[in-house]
């Protein structure tokens, strides 16, 4: 089966719904499922002013609703306020939770079930909740094991005995933007950009490490969710004693927690010169390190049982501490000299461990919340995280989250500049919300009320019925296997064809990684079949146009849910499943809360991690969740597809498609317009 290259059913309605037919537009598609030609034109997504917002669950929270918490944004509270008790008890009756399940059942007999997927689970420890196939850590079980992991503004690498430190322990590198290599210009575009621009890899500025890892060390990840995962570094694979490093999104600070080892901090930078500093009152030991580039870094020591690691000087590349020690390591890049120095200062001895999003809608305001649990200090007197916010974020902070803000900042990659925030939670609020849009043409850029298209000209209205007109030639049967757009009654015919599993590569369950798949990868050998679905690759995409074709049909025919309902669900749960209650798929495979876009890679080892590919099918993806929520009369899906589409135009705004002024890339960069994948 080719799941990208079945049909998209777009349909302009200037009438009642049987008027519906020759107004439906269709196009031949690639067919050969090769990976480098584009599977579908994109959507043409009009300047998008919607705001941004929603939020979602990591493990553990309230598995029997998949759990999303009331927050209230301070416009709400005002409103509130002004309305007296009543409209707040109203109010909180009319919010729409975000994440609830769609379905908890297995998948249906017609799928088969298959345990041998191709890719291997390397060093994964056992854990009930399916496993994420394409989120930031996925590097650390895939391939050689020995490319980045970016948790933003940081990057962590296995170093696997290379450079000069020739270490085994777990590298931390942090890019400022004079790091920077710009690509030759492009003639071809108004300004001569720069075509592209590179961010250096591999660094190994900082190395947490130990004496006993040597080419003997193993890494192996657990508790696997979507915001966070714990990598460990152990000196051969039947060891008690370990480095564990929990890896979260946007942690400020990275923690290297060991259990009987002796520490060793490296460095291939080389290290100019190394302070101890001052014992806090809570017994953390600091010490204050400048390398040779002149990057300044801070090293914070929390014993288990009191212990001073001693950490001394051995070579230029070398920090070595005492035998058997336990406890755990902090290093932060410092920018800001004493200042940044104090703001760190006051958030070590606590380290988060994952992150809880929760999430609803009340009419057309989404709020969202990250609420991080942390481990550490963490006493009644214990220190706030430190947590660093992408641009997005900042522009979306709402209640006390403004006035957590610090004036420490970071360069991130590709996402601007990254502001340290001193709170356990934060709290997002986007208005605005795409309520109105539906299946008709939409304009963002108008007042609500006045977005949505009632009735479309009649120039409009010939040159789409000409255009269907022509289309509606084509042999629909030959095409059926592959790729079509087609007329109602074509539409439904071709669409039986897949979801009773009958096409060329049916899809089957992966009880492995826990997700729907096609076949074609299993049965021809090719990883990139079907454009590496089998993979995980793009599954968001692929299933969009489904999804959304779907809805059409369901919205002319609303007696066609009872036989497809199940199967559209299905593909809704693999790619975007909103809830932890459903053990048969991870949480939001594609879309990255944090990041606030997906991620099309999936079981890929990549030098430089995960990419998004494509922002316009991204966004489709989101409206077709919204339509075939609101057709099925899911309001928990149709709400959380209105905040993904909000949150989208957000951050597509803000990384991918580049506005004048944009200063989340570089000014020699910018004048290209749209970035790459």
């Amino acid at each position: 089966m080719l799941v990208e290259r079945i049909f998209r059913a777009v349909t302009f309605f200037n009438g009642p719904k049987s008027d519906a037919f020759n107004q439906i537009i269709n196009t031949v598609l690639e067919t050969d499922g090769r990976p480098s030609i584009q599977p579908f034109p994109s959507p043409s997504v009009p300047p998008v002013t919607v705001p941004t917002a929603l939020s979602a669950t990591a493990p553990p929270l309230n598995t029997s609703t998949g759990y999303s918490k009331i927050v209230t944004s301070p416009k709400i509270n005002s409103t509130y306020r002004y309305l007296g008790r009543r409209a707040v008890k109203q109010a909180m009756i009319d919010q729409t939770e975000v994440f609830r399940p769609v379905a908890t059942q297995p998948p249906p007999r017609h799928i088969p079930l298959r345990g041998d997927h191709p890719a291997p689970r390397l060093n994964i420890a056992p854990q009930s909740a399916p496993l994420s196939t394409n989120k930031f850590y996925a590097n650390f079980f895939l391939g050689s094991q020995g490319q980045g992991v970016w948790t933003h503004p940081y990057s962590l690498t296995w170093s696997k005995g290379t450079q000069s430190a020739k270490s085994w322990g777990m590298a931390v590198s942090h890019i400022d933007a004079d790091q920077r290599v710009l690509g030759p210009r492009n003639d071809g575009v108004p300004g001569s950009p720069a075509q592209y621009y590179i961010n250096p890899i591999a660094i190994q500025s900082i190395i947490i490490s130990a004496a006993e890892l040597g080419n003997s060390t193993m890494l192996t990840t657990d508790s696997l969710q979507a915001f966070s995962a714990n990598a460990n570094l152990l000196p051969q694979a039947s060891s008690s004693s370990k480095i564990t490093f929990p890896l979260v999104q946007g942690m400020g600070l990275v923690t290297g927690i060991y259990t009987k080892l002796q520490p060793v901090i490296q460095s291939s930078v080389i290290f100019r010169s190394v302070s101890v500093g001052a014992r806090s009152s809570t017994g953390i030991f600091k010490y204050q390190i400048t390398l040779e580039d002149n990057k300044s870094w801070l090293l914070y020591a929390t014993p288990r049982n009191g212990q001073d690691p001693q950490l001394s000087l051995v070579s230029n590349t070398e920090l070595r501490g005492v035998p058997s020690w336990s406890g755990f390591i902090q290093i932060a890049k410092n920018p800001a000299g004493s200042s940044g120095e104090y703001t760190y200062d006051n958030a070590a001895g606590v380290y988060p461990t994952a992150m809880d999003l929760t999430a609803s809608t009340f009419s057309q305001t989404g709020t969202y919340e990250f609420r991080w649990r942390k481990a550490g200090l963490t006493g009644e007197n214990g220190s706030k995280l430190l947590m660093f916010a992408l641009p997005h974020h900042v522009e979306s902070f709402a209640g006390p989250t403004p006035f957590a803000t610090t004036p420490l900042h970071l360069q991130t990659t590709t996402k601007g500049i990254a502001t340290a925030v001193v709170a356990d939670f934060w709290t997002l609020v986007e208005g605005n919300l795409p309520v109105d849009m539906g299946f008709a043409p939409w304009n963002g850029s108008l007042p609500q009320g006045s977005r949505s298209t009632k009735r479309l000209s009649p120039t409009a209205i010939d040159i789409i019925h000409t255009v269907a007109a022509s289309e509606i030639k084509q042999d629909m049967g030959s095409q059926t296997d592959l790729d079509t757009r087609l007329g109602l009654s074509q539409l439904k015919v071709a669409f039986t064809q897949f979801s009773t599993n009958q096409q060329k590569y049916p899809l089957v369950y992966d009880t492995a990684w826990k997700g729907l798949v096609s076949s074609g990868s299993y049965i021809t050998g090719d990883a990139g079949q079907d454009f590496g679905n089998s993979y995980y690759n793009d599954h968001h995409f692929h299933y969009a146009y489904f999804i959304h074709a779907a809805a059409i049909i369901a919205y002319l025919e609303p007696q066609w849910l009872q036989l497809n309902k199940e199967w559209v669900d299905l593909l809704v749960r693999d790619a975007a499943n909103p809830s932890i209650s459903d053990q048969y798929f991870p949480f939001s495979r594609a879309f990255d809360w944090y990041h606030g876009h997906s991620w099309a890679k999936g079981l890929f080892e990549s030098a430089d991690a995960k990419d998004e590919e494509s922002s316009s099918e991204d966004a489709f993806f989101a409206y077709a969740i919204k339509m075939w929520g609101r057709v099925t009369g899911d309001p928990s899906m149709e709400a959380r597809g209105n905040l993904m589409l909000s949150l989208l135009a957000r951050t597509l705004r803000n990384y991918f498609l580049m506005q004048d002024g944009n200063t989340n890339h570089p000014a020699e960069f910018i004048g290209n317009k749209v970035t790459g994948i």
